[in-house]
């Protein structure tokens, strides 16, 4: 560096930084110069980032000022939390600009999530969704984000207003920290109680005349969101997630359960004739028979695979636990043959459960003789699969992860749309067939029809794209079905779909069909077929619809596995409790011994009989303490 350059940069670097002294120096200044106009910044700050969360959110501005209009208590409310949440941040950090910085970055970030969550699946954002954080690099080949001038204009103004406080600089005094203290701690348990505490904030909310009515369904959850918006939504939404969090049931305890599975064995200690099949299990995802509504005038043509599997095999109804996201509900229920509503529905289950080896149906599997393997065609680290399914008795965890390019499959890997062709997924099961000596079950999630659906004969065409793409399903699945045909390996398949899809806000299907929070239990209606290629004996596969959590107890059924106290409990239970799910049903009564079986079998001390061996058992318990 020469001599010129050197006196240049030196030049430079003392220019800058005096001219960041003498700004200082008047933002110092217009503290004591601008008290008024400060005070009036610091107070219209909370209407301020409240109104700009809740326009972004919606829109534009009109929504808002027609809700407003509308509900204008519910707005208020909003506020007064706002201004809650600013004062305790001014208490913290003193600095008006550092306090109406971080919270424009919160309410902001919120409201953009808000926005592209409702606009990718129509559903809106509650606080347990931002457990997914960690997965937001895989969460980005789900969503439809689109950057529009509406959003830059807004993020605009906030970030305008913000640099506004930071340059009149309003400025707690120095000589009151005690006061500074005793108000934070006032703000913090306001805060804490409007989350935690029933006493208080149920009050709040009648007085606001926020909607507390229980949503059920996540239609009825979207009617409370229209009467909430987004703000009131969030913490109404999360003091209710709090209230019914999971706890240990009061009855739970060794006797009760011995008491619960006392139960006569009918079922005969072996297979039927000997045979052990193959077991897969075929969980497609966001795969739905929307001809269920007429009104849609559906082509059969998309289904014809489908209806041929059936045609072949048994056809029957299966509720699913859950409707357009969460596909870890479904997985749970067929992994586990336990129902999410027994550890109160929680979005995702797996999050919950205790990290030791768990009885799932795997276990039993194995115990019989069988080879497990796990197939899905997406991350490991997605819902935390690769960790936690590793102690479901699984001997193989297969995933593919387009992000970092490491597969563990061993077929080659095609894709169709976004992600891994479903005729991929086929392939790598006929492969560990073919490969393995010993009989196999397979639970495979697949990933081929997950959103975006912005790519087909016409991009805007988002449904009509999701038919085409359930078209390539079936005719991967027929072929499937056809390539086992061949193969003297008796094969039981069980192929159903884990949810309806998601499909943008404002303007999907599901809107042109009227549905609403009462109408909506067709969306939990799943259609499915079990099909095999050695004449199995379909007798004991009930007749009406049943939870998605028995069908893992009737392909037992199918295949003549033996039973033990648990499994006939089970079977029980599908005869006087068939549908157990308020999403279905929310008139259906609690059943306080399936509640109780499911905290034991997946957090609790598992009393219940167990396919794990208990020595294995007993040191995974401790491995966990």
């Amino acid at each position: 560096m020469t001599e010129t350059q050197t006196r240049t940069n030196a030049q430079t670097k003392n220019g800058l930084f005096g001219w960041a002294k003498r700004y200082n120096a008047l933002r110092e200044e217009n503290t004591e110069k601008y008290k008024w106009l400060n005070l009036v910044l610091l107070i219209l700050y909370p209407v301020f980032i409240t109104c700009m969360a809740e326009i972004n959110q919606a829109k534009k501005v009109t929504a808002f000022a027609s809700f407003a209009a509308d509900r204008p208590t519910v707005v208020l409310f909003d506020i007064a939390a706002a201004g809650v949440i600013f004062i305790l941040l001014l208490a913290a950090f003193r600095k008006g600009w550092i306090a109406a910085l971080i919270q424009s970055f919160v309410y902001m970030a919120l409201s953009i999530t808000e926005l592209f969550k409702y606009g990718t699946n129509g559903n809106h954002l509650i606080l347990s969704d931002m457990k997914l954080i960690r997965s937001v690099k895989s969460l980005k080949s789900f969503a439809y984000i689109r950057i529009t001038p509406a959003l830059i204009i807004y993020c605009a103004i906030v970030i305008a207003a913000v640099v506004l406080i930071f340059h009149f600089n309003p400025v707690l005094p120095h000589h009151v920290p005690f006061k500074r203290a005793a108000v934070g701690v006032i703000c913090t348990i306001l805060c804490t109680g409007m989350i935690i505490v029933p006493s208080f904030y149920n009050p709040v909310y009648k007085l606001f005349k926020l909607d507390t009515t229980a949503a059920t369904n996540a239609f009825l959850l979207n009617e409370k969101f229209d009467k909430n918006s987004f703000l009131a939504f969030i913490v109404e939404t999360a003091s209710e997630s709090y209230s019914n969090r999971l706890s240990k049931p009061d009855n739970y305890n060794e006797e009760f359960v011995d008491d619960i599975t006392d139960v006569n064995i009918a079922a005969a200690d072996g297979f039927k004739d000997g045979k052990k099949p193959n077991v897969i299990v075929v969980m497609s995802e966001s795969y739905a028979d929307f001809r269920v509504f007429d009104q849609l005038d559906i082509d059969d043509a998309y289904y014809a695979g489908f209806d041929k599997a059936r045609s072949e095999g048994y056809a029957g109804t299966a509720i699913t636990p859950t409707y357009a996201s969460y596909t870890v509900r479904s997985e749970f229920e067929l992994l586990f043959g336990l129902p999410v509503r027994g550890i109160n529905a929680p979005n995702m289950p797996q999050r919950v459960l205790a990290d030791r080896e768990q009885p799932a149906l795997a276990q039993y599997y194995k115990n019989w003789g069988y080879k497990t393997a796990y197939v899905h065609p997406f991350l490991g680290s997605f819902y935390g699969r690769n960790h936690t399914y590793s102690k479901f008795g699984f001997d193989q965890l297969i995933f593919h992860d387009d992000i970092d390019n490491v597969t563990d499959f061993t077929v080659p890997v095609e894709h169709y749309g976004t992600y891994v062709d479903d005729k991929t997924v086929y392939d790598q099961l006929l492969e560990l067939v073919k490969t393995t000596d010993e009989p196999m079950y397979i639970h495979t999630t697949t990933m081929q029809n997950h959103q975006p659906y912005n790519q087909g004969d016409d991009p805007n065409d988002e449904f009509g794209n999701y038919l085409q793409w359930v078209q390539h399903t079936n005719e991967g699945t027929v072929a499937f079905l056809d390539e086992l045909k061949k193969l003297d390996e008796p094969t039981l398949v069980f192929f159903v779909g884990d949810h309806f899809p998601s499909l943008r806000g404002e303007t999907s299907v599901y809107n042109q069909l009227d549905l609403n929070g009462s109408n909506c239990s067709v969306l939990y209606e799943q259609e499915y077929f079990i099909w095999d290629n050695y004449g199995a004996d379909y007798s004991c596969v009930p007749e009406k619809p049943v939870s998605f959590f028995y069908m893992p107890y009737v392909l037992i059924d199918i295949i003549g596995a033996p039973h033990d106290e648990f499994i006939e409990k089970m079977d029980g239970f599908m005869e006087s409790v068939p549908v157990y799910s308020l999403d279905y049903n929310d008139g259906t009564p609690d059943n306080e011994e399936l509640d109780v079986l499911t905290y034991d079998r997946v957090i609790g001390d598992v009393y219940s009989p167990c396919p794990i061996p208990s020595d294995v058992m007993e040191k995974s318990k401790g491995d966990q303490k």
